[in-house]
């Protein structure tokens, strides 16, 4: 948990008190949780827009965390999706910790075979990177998608997903994350410490990047789409969102589509996430599994590129 926004340096553990539910919710005894960019984000309360909603001075909410995968201890009054007992892998504020209470249309079955966590690495990263390629970038069958960003958490899921879509997918990361992005499946891997990025692509997926908008449309065809996914850079009040709206503003004198969005967490993407997993389809990327006393050296390799894949946290 933390009480002021900052580095990983602010995060510490304490009690906190079992978080009490709504008639709409259910409490999830928490087994492992998920740690990616959005946290991070979350923590040091950068870029400032983003404490509109999470408090101006200091966080509303203390304890971090986003994906979660656990056992339904205790169901609200309207519930029926969900019973007690019941394994289950989703979303909700509050995730690193024993207890957290999550959205009964935030949370689905977890997918069976699966371990906690890898479950916990699914949530938002995957239903991301599903809503970008389905819902924003309206993949087709035997497209060239570019994935920049390819070894990250949304990025190893996009993809796979791609894939499963039957793109002709290029990954783009760096070189400890190579073999990596061609494990999933990409048909070309670009490291981008050492070649340039070319060629013309139907769908471009922009993950967590900063390069200008005139780069990225020269690698997109003449009615090809790009999609922003997050994005970082720009100035510490909006961050990348300036970029962002430009983007939008673009599309409208274009033949290019420019798009961004932000994820909404839905229990229909989590089924359709369960149903690909379970096939074989998708696998989450794992680097590694963290005690909660080890997050804080695991936000420092998560802000610094080291961490391919995702990072669980074992509660």
């Amino acid at each position: 948990m933390r009480t002021s926004y900052g580095s990983a340096d602010v995060l510490e553990v304490a009690e906190v008190e079992r978080p009490t539910i709504r008639a709409d919710e259910v409490l999830v005894r928490v087994c492992a949780a998920g740690l990616d960019r959005g946290v991070w984000h979350l923590m040091t309360g950068t870029p400032y827009l983003l404490r509109l909603g999470t408090g101006l001075r200091a966080p509303r909410h203390p304890v971090l965390g986003m994906d979660l995968a656990g056992v339904v201890e205790t169901v609200g009054d309207r519930v029926t999706e969900v019973r007690t007992g019941d394994e289950v892998f989703g979303s909700c504020s509050g995730a690193f910790a024993e207890y957290a209470a999550v959205r009964a249309d935030r949370c689905a079955p977890k997918p069976a075979g699966l371990g906690f966590e890898q479950a916990a690495a699914l949530p938002t990263s995957a239903t991301t990177a599903l809503q970008a390629l389905r819902g924003q970038g309206r993949i087709q069958p035997g497209q060239r998608v570019l994935v920049i960003g390819a070894g990250g958490g949304v990025g190893t899921y996009a993809v796979q997903l791609a894939k499963v879509h039957d793109a002709q997918v290029t990954g783009v990361c760096s070189t400890a994350k190579v073999q990596l992005v061609r494990s999933l499946g990409a048909d070309e891997v670009i490291d981008y410490t050492q070649q340039e990025l070319t060629g013309r692509y139907d769908l471009v997926l922009d993950i967590a990047g900063n390069r200008t908008l005139r780069r990225l449309r020269r690698l997109l065809t003449p009615r090809g789409t790009l999609v922003i996914v997050g994005g970082e850079g720009g100035g510490r009040w909006t961050g990348g969102l300036g970029r962002q709206f430009r983007a939008v503003l673009w599309s409208v004198v274009l033949r290019q589509r420019m798009k961004f969005f932000m994820t909404i967490s839905r229990r229909a993407d989590l089924l359709t996430l369960r149903e690909l997993v379970e096939d074989g389809r998708v696998t989450p990327a794992l680097d590694r599994t963290a005690a909660l006393s080890e997050v804080p050296q695991a936000m420092r390799d998560l802000e610094r590129g080291r961490v391919r894949g995702k990072v669980a946290v074992s509660l």
